[in-house]
């Protein structure tokens, strides 16, 4: 049975009669070759099936033109469009982008930013999981130079670059606008997860009921991972209280689905009775019946800044510094809580 080896930069140059050197220089598209090696090489490395290393090509160059991008999930709209903005970015310069996948857990995101670390990649773009509280992971990459750029989930643990929208305004505002359609007891979806932007968005839900001399009552907050199943035993919660909440604001759309499944297997109307409000504008929300009000978070918008400002601390003549990008979100108001 035949030996199963990579092809290499000297076997194009065999086949050719040429140098390596001669082969090198034609992939890379480097001055002072002839179109007709710089064609003969690619159509050979065609041929004999060639894929450069990138790994040696970082180790002698220093530079992989890789970037990694990890998320808690790639399924979910939000951080799809992320790495949708990063791309547009990086495309066009010749970049490409290694995603991924947390999936919230913490062992999971340490061992991808190992692999990225050892794969070469330039630098890592990354989003916190849920369940991450030790940051020494991140702090490595940092101490090792590698650019490091942290989008939505952050934390001041460690002295990076941040992009992120301003949770605390986006859940003020929201809780604003149930407010000015006549709801009084408005209760709140959390997660017990100690995650920036839950915290925040607690604290804007908050801020805004003082401000407008509405109480806060500990009973009308209820904790859960904020999926769609949560969202049906948070509204179920609700309903067994005796003094019943006339609004639902959830820090997930996906929160906010399940208590309107809720809804309306009790014939509750939406929103004369309970209104609902979400945050992420995910695609299904503007399909749901009625049409749910939730926060724009701006993700590709997101995702093309936090790549331009990678970018812009990749160049060595320029000092870091870490900064913090904060975009302002916008309330999308829709039927699930037009009262008035």
């Amino acid at each position: 049975m035949a030996k199963n080896t990579k092809t290499t930069i000297h076997d194009i140059a065999k086949m050719l009669n040429i140098t390596a050197s001669t082969v090198s220089r034609a992939l890379n598209n480097k001055p002072r070759i002839s179109d007709n090696t710089r064609k003969a090489v690619l159509e050979a490395a065609k041929q004999l099936n060639y894929h450069p290393n990138n790994i040696a090509a970082a180790l002698r160059n220093g530079k992989s033109n890789l970037i990694g991008v990890m998320v808690p999930t790639a399924d979910r709209s939000f951080f799809a469009s992320v790495v949708r903005g990063i791309e547009e970015v990086t495309n066009k310069l010749n970049y490409k982008v290694i995603i991924c996948q947390s999936y919230d857990n913490y062992e999971k995101e340490v061992q991808n930013i190992n692999v990225l670390v050892s794969a070469r990649v330039d630098g890592i773009i990354a989003s916190i999981g849920k369940n991450t509280e030790d940051f020494s992971h991140f702090r490595r990459v940092k101490e090792r130079d590698i650019p490091l750029i942290l989008f939505d989930r952050v934390t001041d643990a460690v002295d990076v670059s941040q992009v992120m929208i301003d949770d605390y305004l986006g859940a003020y505002k929201v809780v604003e606008h149930l407010v000015e359609q006549g709801c009084r007891r408005i209760a709140h979806f959390t997660s017990p997860k100690k995650v920036s932007i839950y915290i925040e968005r607690l604290r804007g839900y908050k801020a805004a009921l003082a401000d407008y001399g509405l109480p806060y009552d500990e009973n009308l907050v209820i904790t859960g991972d904020l999926q769609l199943e949560d969202g049906r035993k948070g509204m179920e919660q609700l309903l067994e209280l005796k003094d019943k909440p006339d609004a639902v604001f959830s820090a997930s759309d996906y929160g906010a689905m399940g208590a309107m499944q809720i809804l309306k297997e009790r014939n509750i109307k939406i929103p004369h009775e309970v209104a609902l409000a979400g945050f992420s504008n995910e695609p299904f929300t503007s399909f749901t019946d009625p049409t749910l009000t939730t926060v724009d978070q701006l993700s590709i918008t997101m995702g093309t800044i936090t790549a331009e400002l990678f970018f812009d601390q990749l160049d060595d003549n320029k000092k870091v510094v870490s900064q913090k990008t904060v975009l302002t979100p916008k309330v999308i108001v829709r039927d699930s809580s037009l009262k008035k």
